[in-house]
């Protein structure tokens, strides 16, 4: 099922719904680099940050990638996914700046939540890297799909000096012009794959035969049940007495804090497999497999305001 480019009856060619795409997160990141003096890549080794690492590779080809790559660590992620974050920082030569939770927790500056979850607990180590580093523009990957307060975000989302979000100073954005001006203290949060659907992403990984952490395919794992979601065991507390461990062929729609990530039944080995998966799913990968934005009906709303990603 892959995308690419077609030729039109004039005899001329079309672009697909991927080359648009594509062309249009490469002008935004090329829009970055122009605009602002620090950006910085958010980067998890998932598949969305392993596709903008893809971009950039090629936007600016054939110069280097000219953003350091930011990764806030809970502490608690997925082995394979760490490894591949590695891999992929050091096969293209980026900087990579990491975050971690679990020094926040050592030193007291933050406390572990009794329910072991650590995604909320990235809002203060991300925001002093943002601050040490003076970083002034953010790359991320979310996408307008994935959750309706994502939905609500502009391309170039502005930030105060805390790094709230305030949807009443968010700007027009007509035209594809991106206006990055911003006082001194706040930054700007940037979205390339705003427009991308999960399923244009499984699809432009399936053409460009981008290589992802294993975890994203079907594979025999030990899990347990809770609220609806299979779980992998881990340090972060689970499973309780009354969670018994089974073994299943699952695999991870999304990545992220091992408490909160739950993974589905799937028997989708291949990029192939998956994209036709996702085709016929009707939940979207948050809605399906995060813990952390079922807390509330405005959790990520709220998170955001605080300075959340």
């Amino acid at each position: 099922m892959s995308d690419t480019t077609s030729t039109d009856p004039s005899g001329g060619y079309a672009l697909t719904h991927l080359d648009v795409l594509e062309a249009e997160s490469v002008h935004i990141l090329r829009e970055v680099a122009g605009e602002f003096e620090r950006p910085v890549v958010l980067f998890s080794g998932g598949k969305d940050s392993l596709v903008m690492v893809h971009l950039a590779a090629k936007a600016f080809w054939p110069a280097p990638v000219p953003f350091a790559l930011l990764h806030v660590d809970t502490g608690h992620n997925f082995p394979e996914v760490i490894e591949h974050r590695d891999r992929v920082a050091a096969r293209h030569r980026l900087r990579l700046h990491i975050a971690r939770v679990q020094d926040y927790i050592d030193d007291g500056r933050l406390r572990e939540r009794p329910d072991g979850t650590r995604n909320p607990l990235q809002t203060v180590p991300l925001l002093d890297a943002i601050e040490a580093h003076r970083f002034d523009a953010v790359l991320g990957g979310g996408r307008r799909d994935e959750e309706k307060a994502r939905a609500k975000e502009r391309i170039f989302s502005l930030r105060d000096e805390f790094g709230g979000w305030d949807p009443r100073r968010q700007r027009p954005e007509l035209w594809s012009l991106y206006n990055g001006r911003h006082a001194p203290g706040e930054h700007m949060r940037v979205f390339p794959l705003s427009n991308w659907t999960e399923l244009d992403v499984w699809q432009y990984i399936e053409r460009e035969k981008i290589e992802l952490p294993e975890i994203y395919f079907a594979h025999e794992r030990e899990v347990f049940s809770r609220d609806g979601m299979w779980l992998t065991a881990g340090a972060w507390g689970g499973p309780e007495d009354h969670e018994p461990v089974q073994r299943r062929l699952i695999r991870y729609r999304t990545v992220g804090d091992m408490s909160c990530t739950g993974a589905v039944d799937s028997d989708a080995a291949t990029t192939e497999a998956v994209v036709a998966e996702i085709a016929a799913s009707r939940l979207t990968e948050r809605g399906a497999t995060r813990a952390d934005d079922k807390l509330s009906e405005a959790a990520m709303e709220d998170r955001k305001r605080e300075g959340y990603f």
